[in-house]
């Protein structure tokens, strides 16, 4: 089923009957917010209902889809985080709000919108819309605090009730036995732990974590009639939870004052990062003083014992919302708020520049995932730059926003790069490429015009600075946007002339490289397809060499597009899977539509309508994520409506709409693969 659900690291246990509750709320309120204290298990509860929405499909056929909302700090990027959530990467200029609600609007899922009382307010706002928009549209929020919207059903989460399989000793036997295999712990010391700390589900995870370090139950039972050290009302003064929840305070404080000076030193720090992080990355980030590189690992590995820090896929670590608030204020009790986040985004910054350096290569997929996965640290380092060094935030803007461009986060890059571009006016390489990075995302937008302005204002900026890279960048930005404006002769000059003038081998530069592009779109698009044919094959043969992806990718694209205009479908089809195929390692939603579209053209061209059809349904599906029809460069029109045409007249129309409808019902992965059956190049 589709849906982007979270992976459950422990067992759930427990809370069946709180679960009916949301069940049956669901089933008759179309917003449901479940409330409750900080590690009441409003997030577990929330999942697991989730988890029984996906298994009951009926309800719920366009998915069940997670929008975690803790990393935001303001409602900047809400729009943008729920967007994301639901696999919608908007290319328009639309308002985001108005795309989503577009997007949702005949869809029946299932939203769930994780730790939004940092956003009560905005969240409710949206959640309105979007109900609004759309009439099929189920909303399940976590919340501290009910969201207030009209319409909303609230259940308050409880504690779990301290005796009993199913309740709060229930859940602490078996995280006890998860942590000191083998143990048989007193039933008398259980239920002292779980009734001093009232049957809250975090506060048992952090107890029983202890285990770990070679404590008993009784030990932890003897030691929660001791009264907890005054560091543990810090938070009370502090205003993230109330009086009445000292058992969570007291868990979380005791948990602190058992670990390392050095792991709460790194914990602290960590509470820095708003997403994902590995060791390297903590290293970086947290290393100084008496916590050096070295120590940053075994104090990871020791807040992972404590429960602290949860280990994720692929040896990246996270830390739960509630755990890095207690982190950040001790960060700030310490002082060196200003200076962990200098580091964090002086990291970002640096990522940023490898992965630029690293576009042209081998490794260039690498890097797309890699900024993709970092994606709330880096517009947490560009707010972090903008506020203090709008240079270096200018330069790092410019830097990613080629990337999230082509990984879909079009309105960011626009709104991140119009800020630094205002910030920081002085001339220079630096702004040069931010102007330049800004045309690009706005024409994949559809604003042509305004990226021909900027395209313009890139040539004279280059000029000036008499910056050949730059001069190219500018080529083909104004290139790209001639061809989508349907002027490839001008799109050709352009390109020809700046090459000409700066002559040097394909990979040389990321410019080079994307401006002979421009000139193999330009040659197609002019009819001079035995041309294109052979500068394309030249330039895909090259970045095969290379591992380069991204203009291989489309230089593949071009090939099918000769190929069908030369009447050559089985080569068309061949490129278009590998198009496909390549797009789909960056994540570029985008380009893979427009490949789709391409193989169904290629497929319906060879005789095989029916297959057509289907991929055509696919490749509605991801135009669809991108808040445009069908579209792409001008000439593909005119053959993609000759190739339906004769897809409708092989197998008629009834038969044409039942496999378009299927292909668009499918499973993606599951329709992609199937459309990437047959040769490659």
């Amino acid at each position: 089923m589709l849906g982007n659900l979270p992976e459950d690291a422990t067992t759930f246990v427990g809370r069946r009957a709180d679960l009916a509750r949301v069940a049956h709320a669901l089933r008759t309120s179309r917003l449901v917010t479940l409330t409750g204290p900080a590690g009441i298990g409003k997030t577990r509860l929330a999942l697991r209902a989730a988890q029984q929405a996906q298994d009951t499909p009926a309800a719920h056929p366009d998915g069940v889809w997670w929008a975690d909302l803790s990393p935001l700090r303001d409602d900047a990027l809400l729009v943008a985080t729920v967007s994301d959530a639901v696999d919608f990467a908007d290319h328009t200029l639309r308002m985001p709000a108005e795309a989503l609600c577009a997007w949702l609007q005949h869809k029946r899922l299932l939203l769930v919108v994780d730790c939004c009382e940092r956003l009560a307010a905005p969240v409710a706002h949206l959640v309105a819309e979007l109900l609004t928009a759309a009439p099929r549209l189920t909303v399940l929020a976590t919340s501290r605090q009910a969201l207030g919207s009209r319409g909303e059903h609230v259940l308050d989460v409880p504690p779990l009730p301290l005796a009993g399989p199913d309740g709060a000793a229930g859940l602490f036997r078996e995280r006890a036995r998860r942590a000191a295999p083998g143990a048989t712990p007193d039933a008398t010391d259980v239920d002292a732990v779980c009734a001093h700390l009232e049957g809250i589900p975090l506060a048992l995870e952090l107890a029983c974590a202890q285990l770990t370090e070679g404590r008993t139950v009784h030990d932890l039972a003897q030691r929660l009639t001791a009264r907890a050290g005054a560091r543990l009302d810090v938070l009370t003064q502090d205003g993230v939870w109330p009086e009445r929840h000292r058992a969570l305070r007291t868990a979380i404080g005791w948990s602190h004052e058992l670990c390392t000076p050095l792991e709460r030193l790194l914990w602290a720090r960590l509470s820095v990062f708003r997403g994902d992080f590995d060791e390297e990355r903590a290293a970086e980030v947290c290393a100084g003083g008496p916590l050096d590189a070295g120590a940053v690992g075994r104090a990871l590995r020791g807040l992972v014992r404590k429960s602290v820090v949860r280990e994720r896929a692929e040896g990246t670590f996270r830390m739960l919302d509630t755990l890095r608030e207690y982190g950040a204020m001790w960060l700030r009790e310490l002082g060196e708020s200003a200076r962990v986040a200098e580091r964090h985004a002086t990291h970002h910054a640096e990522l940023a520049r490898r992965a630029d350096e690293g576009w042209i290569g081998a490794e260039q997929a690498h890097w797309y995932r890699r900024i993709g996965g970092a994606h709330a640290d880096l517009c947490a380092a560009l707010d972090h730059l903008l506020e203090t060094a709008p240079e270096r935030a200018l330069a790092m803007a410019g830097r990613i926003g080629f990337y999230w461009g082509c990984c879909g986060h079009l309105h960011e890059a626009r709104a991140y790069l119009t800020r630094a571009l205002r910030a920081h006016a002085a001339p220079g390489p630096h702004r040069s490429r931010a102007l330049w990075a800004l045309g690009v995302a706005g024409s994949l937008q559809g604003d042509h015009e305004g990226a021909r302005r900027l395209g313009e204002q890139c040539a004279v900026a280059a000029w000036q600075d008499r910056n050949p890279e730059d001069m190219l960048s500018a080529a083909y930005l104004l290139g790209v946007t001639y061809l989508l404006m349907g002027r490839p002769r001008a799109a050709h000059t352009v390109a020809d002339r700046c090459l000409t003038a700066r002559p040097g081998a394909p990979f040389d530069s990321a410019a080079q490289l994307r401006c002979r592009l421009v000139r193999v779109f330009a040659l197609t698009g002019m009819g001079e397809l035995d041309d294109a044919r052979t500068a394309a094959e030249e330039l895909r043969r090259i970045c095969a060499e290379r591992g380069e992806c991204w203009t291989r990718s489309y230089a593949d694209y071009q090939l099918a597009l000769v190929a069908l205009l030369q009447e050559r479908p089985d080569d068309a089809a061949a490129h278009a899977r590998a198009m496909v195929d390549a797009k789909y390692r960056i994540g570029d939603s985008f380009g893979i539509a427009l490949g789709l579209d391409t193989l169904a053209a290629a497929l319906a061209a060879r005789g095989d309508g029916e297959q057509a059809a289907r991929v055509y349904g696919t490749g509605h599906t991801y135009w669809s994520q991108v808040g445009h029809p069908q579209r792409g460069t001008p000439e593909l029109g005119p053959v993609r409506e000759e190739c339906e045409r004769r897809a409708r007249a092989l197998i008629g129309d009834a038969a044409y709409e039942r496999a378009y409808r299927e292909g668009a019902a499918a499973h993606q992965d599951t329709a992609l693969a199937l459309a990437l059956l047959g040769p490659l190049p």
